[in-house]
């Protein structure tokens, strides 16, 4: 029987200009929709697992549309909310060898950012799940969000479904008077599985130094929350916009790992390289015994999707374990 995945954030719809045209020379606009944690769960779908969403849309056309795109990619809408009028919303100009990438964005007021925590009953939505996952973006977007994803975490931490969490810091997001020293560590000691970097483990929880190993981080923070099983990260190496290395790495209380460095020579869209290489540790660590095996899978899932436009990764397990195996050849498939 398939896997199943619930992911809780905000979806936004996502406006760029045409190939790699800059803002000024834009006549038009490419919309899709996406958010880190519905990204997740949409790659998932791709993988074969079965994956649902929780979010709150406006009660208008654009929220409908919103929930099409969800439902087109392999994603259960049953338990998104409607309710207000404001869809959030970012611009991104996608950038090119030299120049980098620039994202602006307007979700200050956006139906998600209202959500309350009467709105969703997690018991109902958690059942039969077999993992949870959120980002650290939710808690940063408003108080309502933060205390929903808590109440999520705690009640599949009471049914006994996995929790992973995407933890890296985002300083200039937390405006509602709350930061994320104060929020972010209710949330990580009731969680299972933590991605993060070195500097996230530094600048939420003040734990090792600033341009310390990651090992080291991840080592004082697992000790710190005993609840934790692995904390993962990725090392990028960006030799341009269109030239990256990725290169998964994590400590499972035992060890630390690293996965085979992947070259990303033509880099067609960054965004969402993040959530692809989360989806993959999720379908790695529940579908492969060795984590050497789900770490090389999720450097691969993220690899991947440096290849697709839009937000999310729509890639195969096929494609996937063809890349693990060194097949880098990219021939047509017959």
């Amino acid at each position: 029987m398939a896997k199943k995945l619930i992911t809780f954030g905000e979806v936004m719809m996502r406006l760029s200009p045409p190939g790699y045209t800059k803002f000024s020379q834009a006549s038009s606009f490419d919309i899709v929709f996406g958010g880190g944690e519905a990204n997740v769960g949409i790659s998932c779908g791709y993988l074969g697992m079965k994956a649902a969403h929780v979010t709150r849309f406006p009660d208008n056309a654009l929220g409908k549309a919103a929930t099409q795109f969800l439902r087109k990619h392999w994603l259960s809408t049953v338990d998104v909310v409607y309710g207000d009028n404001m869809l959030g919303k970012y611009f991104l100009e996608k950038g090119a060898v030299h120049r980098p990438s620039e994202v602006i964005y307007e979700r200050e007021g956006s139906a998600f950012s209202l959500i309350e925590p009467h709105m969703v009953n997690w018991k109902k939505v958690l059942k039969g799940a077999d993992w949870f996952h959120y980002t650290g973006i939710t808690p940063a977007i408003s108080e309502g969000a933060a205390q929903c994803c808590l109440d999520a975490i705690k009640t599949a931490n009471k049914m006994g479904i996995k929790v992973s969490g995407d933890i890296n810091s985002r300083n200039n997001m937390w405006k509602y008077g709350k930061t994320m020293q104060e929020v972010m560590p209710e949330l990580v000691k009731n969680t299972d599985i933590v991605l993060t970097s070195n500097r996230g483990i530094h600048e939420i929880f003040g734990l090792g130094e600033l341009g310390g190993g990651f090992s080291a981080s991840a080592k004082l923070l697992m000790d710190k929350y005993p609840r934790i099983e692995k904390v993962v990260g990725k090392t990028r190496k960006s030799i341009s916009a269109s030239h990256q290395q990725i290169q998964g790495k994590m400590w499972d209380g035992k060890q630390f790992i690293k996965a085979e460095r992947l070259d990303i020579t033509h880099v067609i869209d960054r965004v969402g390289t993040g959530d692809a290489f989360a989806s993959g540790i999720i379908y790695g660590l529940l579908h492969y015994k060795d984590d050497m095996d789900a770490l090389n899978f999720a450097t691969a899932a993220c690899a991947l999707k440096h290849t697709v436009l839009g937000d999310v990764n729509m890639v195969s397990v096929e494609n996937v374990t063809s890349l693990m195996d060194g097949d880098t050849s990219g021939k047509i498939k017959r």
